[in-house]
């Protein structure tokens, strides 16, 4: 149901808090055509009243004539900000951009971050985002699982299902995704509650198999059957099944891109208070679908760009694959067992 302006404002400054936001920094929302007006609005009162300057730049919508889906992440080509300097300049002179348009895996979002001003994205409905304020204990459990991530040399997951895939580790840092932008040049996702990283270069060997129930986005669907993925030499060399695996085929298809059939960003979900189900209540233009990629215990991998991670590989195809049931082991060590997270264990629980 939906939320108060109080609620939202106090979420917001709870948020603004943690991301250090001190009186007279400079604040720039982002926003675009499909920006949710009671996000916006909550968030000018909050920045204004944590005593911060606030600026809106609205730009117009990109891509839409190329991609298959309304879904801001169905199609990563340009973004609003090619070739806008003007734009470039404002976000790169402000201390936090809070981006309620959807920017991502593009070079310009690397230069402002690379100036020191931090950028927390805020696209999902109030609802979403109140239900998962973040807190220093999400950025303590994220943070310690990036770290396991980083002391691992392999990554191998196996499931019920038949998934048994193995990917090698470090070439690539481990990212922390726990909802605040606290440190100079941060992104992050609110909401969200996860740790990933991208597998070396070619390493990636295997089979996935996305079971019944398990989640394909932006489709922002739930599996009717198995879908069987080959993984060969870093990419999905073969996708098999029925009708889904049809649909998912025809999509990759579309992009005319063999670089969307790299395995892209792998990891598991920490948020408690993200669920498998939530997707199957909101129309699928309502959200992106941050419970199915943030709820605890999935095994998330993904298809597509690397660009992100500092790698050089970039593509218009980007999927993202939530699995329950899995097992993850980084070297001997379990920290997702069938589909139970382990390690980081919640608050309160063993080690």
């Amino acid at each position: 149901m939906p939320v108060s302006d109080y609620a939202m404002v106090n979420a917001w400054q709870q948020v603004l808090t943690l991301s250090q936001l001190q009186p007279g920094q400079t604040v720039t929302i982002l926003t675009g055509a499909t920006t949710h007006a009671q996000t916006l609005s909550t968030a000018l009162i909050a920045a204004q009243s944590m005593g911060a300057i606030v600026n809106r730049l609205d730009l117009p919508p990109v891509n839409g004539d190329k991609a298959l889906s309304r879904d801001p992440l169905a199609y990563l080509g340009t973004t609003p900000l090619t070739g806008n300097q003007a734009a470039i300049a404002a976000l790169k002179a402000s201390d936090i951009v809070l981006d309620l348009m959807t920017l991502l895996f593009s070079p310009e979002q690397h230069e402002i971050l690379k100036s020191g001003t931090k950028i927390l994205l805020a696209v999902e409905p109030p609802e979403i985002l109140v239900r998962m304020v973040p807190t220093p204990a999400d950025r303590e459990r994220v943070k310690e699982a990036s770290a396991c991530i980083d002391a691992a040399k392999t990554m191998h997951v196996t499931s019920p299902a038949g998934t048994d895939v193995r990917f090698a580790l470090g070439e690539f840092p481990a990212i922390s995704e726990y909802g605040y932008v606290d440190e100079p040049g941060r992104w992050d996702h609110w909401p969200s509650g996860f740790a990933l990283t991208w597998p070396d270069e070619g390493s990636a060997e295997g089979v996935i198999v996305i079971d019944r129930g398990d989640i394909l986005l932006p489709q922002k669907c739930y599996a009717n059957d198995a879908i069987r993925i080959t993984v060969s030499g870093g990419y999905a060399t073969q996708i098999e099944g029925g009708v889904d695996a049809e649909l998912l085929n025809s999509y990759m298809a579309s992009f005319n891109d063999p670089e969307g059939y790299a395995i892209s960003h792998i990891g598991w979900g920490l948020q408690p208070r993200a669920h498998w189900s939530t997707l199957s209540l909101y129309d699928r233009e309502a959200s992106i679908g941050m419970d199915a990629r943030a709820f605890e215990g999935n095994f998330l991998f993904s298809l597509g760009p690397n660009n992100e991670a500092g790698g050089n590989r970039t593509t218009a195809c980007h999927i993202d694959i939530p699995l329950r049931g899995c097992t993850v082991r980084l070297d001997d060590r379990i920290v997702v067992e069938h589909g139970k997270v382990l390690f980081p264990p919640a608050s309160g629980e063993p080690q």
